[in-house]
Parts: structure tokens; sequence; C-alpha cells
């Protein structure tokens, strides 16, 4: 015990001792009752490192006496799964907490799934991946629930460091160390809701800080030096990732700059630029549009200036893009319009084109009756440039609006004109 990690050390021992996740093994939650009364049904946890999966399934082994075995899909072979199988046999029943169960090969599912559906192997699948996106479906559907934990509040992450500070068997309890408040709840903050971090930081800390007649007295440098090590939590590949990129477009659609860059800086942190610049580019056509076409090519240049400088500078050009299309007036009727065009076209509401639109450009094309075609441009009108009455869309088509546009920004002096463009028509 000596050796192991502060946060290995400190796991709960039984379902009473787990802190935070209260909407999922919470005293008053069906889970947690179930437990008590020796039901234990096989699950999946899905949540971001450090919020307390491995440490749920301990908890729940601890609880329930089942003969606990504890896997890793990434290393384990079809011979780890073959030995789960006979234990299985052998005693009734065992707890199987298989941790990265995304990574779960075909053959271990199909050595493994049958005893998980007859009840002598009991899953707890733990994954930090979206188990809707990732996990087979085969899986998924021998796991009763699936368990979405959240990120621990900075009250739990207190709680868990008063707790390992007090513990003087398995925490630090036993050592005489002089550290304030303050001091923990900047420590709970630099974890970002992740146990793991946490409880490894006030570790490292101790051993960082100095130590007079005995005591060792918390330094506050040592607590900003090693919090930037930690890392932001997330991951380039991951689910944390895409949520990211899903908060930043919905921050900029709802006009909320704060929220857009907090999203923005996270992303960037983790590294992957180019993704980053993609989703900016997506944004200025999805969600601006034609209320502002400008922007469109502002974020271009924008991008394109981020991707040659590199982090950290890419981060200036970035911001701005940001904060200018969350400022701007937005619209999202081109795309619209043009995914109401593309769902007609696969229910079938399709035609052929007008003659009078068709390739008239060679020898012949007026025995086909590709004839009748009028050239807008010989037919001015006012200042818009030129128009003529004729028909565009098939026969079947006829009259069909896909486009609604929306009264913002440039798009209002657009809208106008679409709409005075239709009264012209017959």
């Amino acid at each position: 015990m000596q050796n192991e990690p502060l946060a290995y050390k400190m796991r709960p021992r039984t379902i009473h001792e787990v802190v935070g996740q209260q909407h999922i093994i919470g005293s008053a939650t069906p889970l947690f009752r179930m437990i008590e009364k020796g039901h234990v049904p096989s699950m999946l946890l899905y949540g971001p490192p450090g919020v307390g999966k491995t440490s749920i399934a301990n908890a729940i082994a601890g609880s329930s006496k089942i003969p606990f075995f504890a896997l890793n899909a990434t290393h384990a072979g079809k011979k780890d799964i073959e030995q789960i199988v006979m234990d299985a046999r052998m005693s009734g029943k065992v707890l199987l907490f298989l941790d990265e169960i995304h990574r779960f090969n075909k053959l271990q599912q199909d050595t493994l799934l049958p005893h998980v559906e007859n009840g002598s192997i009991v899953l707890i699948g733990a994954t930090t991946e979206n188990p809707f996106h990732d996990v087979n479906p085969a899986i998924r559907s021998r796991c009763g629930e699936i368990l979405q934990l959240e990120r621990l509040t900075g009250d739990d992450i207190i709680q868990l460091l008063n707790q390992a500070l007090a513990d003087k068997e398995r925490g630090l309890g036993h050592l005489e160390i002089d550290i304030t408040e303050q001091q923990i709840e900047k420590i709970a903050n630099a974890s970002n809701g992740d146990a793991r971090k946490a409880l490894t930081l006030l570790e490292s800390v101790y051993y960082a800080s100095d130590e007079k007649d005995g005591v060792t007295i918390i330094n506050d440098n040592a607590i900003d030096a090693l919090a930037k090590r930690i890392g932001v939590f997330g991951d380039k590949g991951g689910s944390h990732f895409y949520n990211l990129l899903s908060a930043l477009q919905k921050s900029v659609r709802g006009s909320d700059p704060n929220a857009a860059l907090y999203y923005l800086a996270h992303l960037l942190e983790n590294g992957d630029l180019v993704a980053v610049c993609r989703r900016l580019l997506v944004m200025a056509y999805e969600d601006i549009g034609l209320a502002n076409p400008s922007v469109g090519a502002h974020v271009q240049a924008a991008t394109e200036a981020a991707v040659k400088l590199g982090l950290p500078e890419a981060r200036i050009p970035l911001a701005t893009a940001v904060v200018e299309m969350c400022l701007s007036d937005k619209s999202n009727s081109a795309y619209k319009a043009l995914d109401s065009a593309i769902a007609a076209i696969h229910e079938g509401k399709t035609g052929d084109i007008p003659n009078h639109l068709k390739d008239a450009h060679y020898a012949g094309a007026a025995e086909l009756g590709h004839v009748g075609y009028k050239y807008p441009h010989d037919s001015p009108l006012g200042t818009f440039g030129g128009w003529v009455q004729q028909q565009y869309l098939p026969d079947e088509l006829a009259g069909t609006e896909f486009y609604k546009p929306v009264i913002a920004g440039e798009e209002k002096r657009m809208a106008a004109i679409y709409e005075k463009l239709k009264s012209f028509k017959k």
C-alpha cells in the first residue's frame, strides 16, 4: 500500500463511501437499493476521466461480495476472457469490470457475451466515449442501463481532498501537514472535476513542499507550478472533444461570446487546430450565412492565418473570428433551403428539366425542342440587373418554394428582392 498512488488508495470500498454521482448511486437511487439487497445488474458507465467509473465498480464489488475481476479491453486477450468464464462456472457468478469497453473486439465478445446474457457474468463496462457511437450494440443490449457520470463538483473534490488529509490508514492523515482551506480549494479548482487529478496533485504538492519542525507546510508556488502540469480535461479524439466543438458552435449560434471563447480556449488547449478551424469555417456559413455573407471570407482568412501561424499565436485570429460570428446577424436559410430540396429529391419529387433550360450549344438542339430560353440580361430591371418571367423548376415542382428567407442583417435586403420578384410572376 505504501507505494500505491494516493488516488488508488482512496478509492471507495463500498457504495456508502462514493463521493459525487448521487444521481446514479446515491442512497435514494434504485441502483443503490438493488446493490444493498444483493442484486447487481450489468451496466455501462459513461463519462470523462477521473469522475469515478473505476471507483464505482470497486465500490459495487465491495458491497456485493461477488467475486470481482477487472480487465482493460485495450490489453485483455481471449485467454483472459476464457479464464473469467471458467471462474464464473466454478463460483456460479462473477462481477467483471471491463475498462475501455469500446475497444472490445469481436472475438472477445463472442467468448463473453453468452455468459453475460445468462447472468453468470455481471458486466460493468466503463468508457469515456459515447456508448451509442463507440460501444458494440451486442454489448449495449446486454447491459440493462447506460449510466452517464458527470464531472465532480468543486464541493465533491474538496470533500475527497479533506477525506484524504484526514484518513490515517489510506490517506495522509498520519502526516503533519499545514494546509489552508484556500489551498485545498485551489487544488480542487485546478483538477477541473477530475478526482484522480485532484488527489494526485495533493500528493505531489505534499512532496514538493518544505518541512519545518516535522510539519510539511504546503506552498502556494508548488500548487501553481504543479497545477499547470496536470493538463486540460479531455483529448483531441474523444467524445469530450466533439462535445466541446458542439458547445462552441451552439454558443456562437446563441450569440454568447464569453461562452464561445471559453470553449475555444478548451479546444485550443487540446491542440487540434485543424479540427477547430474546420468547425469555425462551417459555422460561418451554417449559422451566419446570408445575414452577413462577408463573415465567410473573414473566417476563411482567420483560419488560414491560424494554420500558418500555429499555436499559440493562432489563438489571436481565431478569437477575432469567434467574437465577430457571435455578434453578427444570423441566418440558416440558405442551407436549410438546400436540405429541403435534397429531401424532395429523396422523396421522389423530381421531374424533367424544362426544355428551354437544357443545353443548346450544339447542332440539332432545336430539333430536340431545346429552344425558348430567355436571356435575363437582355431585360434590365432597374438597378437589379436583369430579370425575365420564365419557369425554371420542372413542371411537377412548379411553384415549390424551398427558400424561406430570414429577415436579418443583409438577408433582409435580399428577402425584399425575393418577394418583389415573386410579385412579378404571373
